[in-house]
């Protein structure tokens, strides 16, 4: 009987490989396009290659040579000394120029910490002043205290603005406040933002509050429930803390520094 002849396989290549080929040219134009809609400024640029360059020893203009040529001079017959000029990290080992390398990489490093401090410290001034704007558009400037450094803007409000003394119950005419105050949230607020109470250093102790911790949290945690009530921020990103008397920005021994104290604030950290 003869034997029934197999059938040849598919020519070309398998399904599966065009697939892929097609979803890898997707991707390719995928990453293409952002990188053509992206923008790259040149200044930023220029200093982090300098950084990385000080730090990982990267040649600058097409530099072949290592350790200025002592190596690739004599060719192949020195590979067995380049322990002699190369370290771990692929800097040069040179005893008499360690300790200038390691300072350039530090010196480097703390100039690229600086930039970016100062940037996110400009972008906060700028976003600090529209927040002004618009609180003084809603007629509430005058309530509310705003202040900035590199990783936040703050809202402040006297306390008793906000609460009567030993209590943790907004005032009617706080919600007001807290409305307005919401609507620059919800524009600003992107990021994470933190509400803290602050107390005074005369110390507390009533049926409800036994001490000041207890009652800088409870107010802060009234804004808290009122904001993530009254506004569409992700409460996710809403945080709240008591700071009692600890942190005062004033003096307490009088009566006008015990009123700055008496406070709650309101941070709008930067998103970046």
């Amino acid at each position: 009987m003869a034997k029934r002849k197999e059938d040849a396989p598919p020519a070309g290549s398998p399904a599966w490989m065009s697939t892929f080929s097609d979803l890898m040219n997707l991707l390719f134009c995928f990453f293409v396009m952002l990188f053509a809609m992206s923008s790259i400024e040149e200044e930023k640029l220029h200093a982090f290659v300098a950084a990385m360059n000080n730090t990982f020893s990267i040649f600058d203009a097409g530099a072949t040579a290592i350790g200025d040529g002592v190596l690739v001079s004599n060719g192949v017959s020195q590979l067995n000394e380049l322990d002699q000029y190369i370290n771990s990290t692929g800097v040069v080992a040179d005893s008499d120029d360690d300790s200038d390398e390691l300072d350039n990489s530090a010196s480097s490093m703390e100039k690229m910490e600086q930039i970016l401090e100062d940037q996110k410290l400009q972008a906060n001034e700028e976003r600090s002043e529209e927040v002004e704007e618009m609180l003084m558009e809603f007629d509430v400037g005058d309530e509310v205290d705003v202040s900035f450094t590199a990783q936040y803007v703050q809202l402040s409000m006297n306390g008793a603005l906000l609460f009567d003394s030993g209590s943790a119950e907004l005032k009617e005419d706080a919600q007001k406040i807290l409305d307005k105050v919401g609507m620059v949230l919800e524009r600003y607020g992107s990021g994470i933002v933190e509400i803290e109470g602050h107390t005074d250093n005369v110390p507390i102790h009533n049926a409800r509050f036994p001490s000041n911790e207890e009652l800088s949290s409870a107010r802060a945690m009234s804004v808290f429930y009122y904001l993530a009530e009254t506004t569409l921020l992700d409460p996710v990103n809403l945080r709240h803390a008591g700071m009692g008397e600890r942190v005062p920005i004033a003096d307490n021994s009088t009566e006008e520094g015990r009123s700055r104290n008496r406070r709650v604030e309101i941070r709008i950290y930067n998103p970046s």
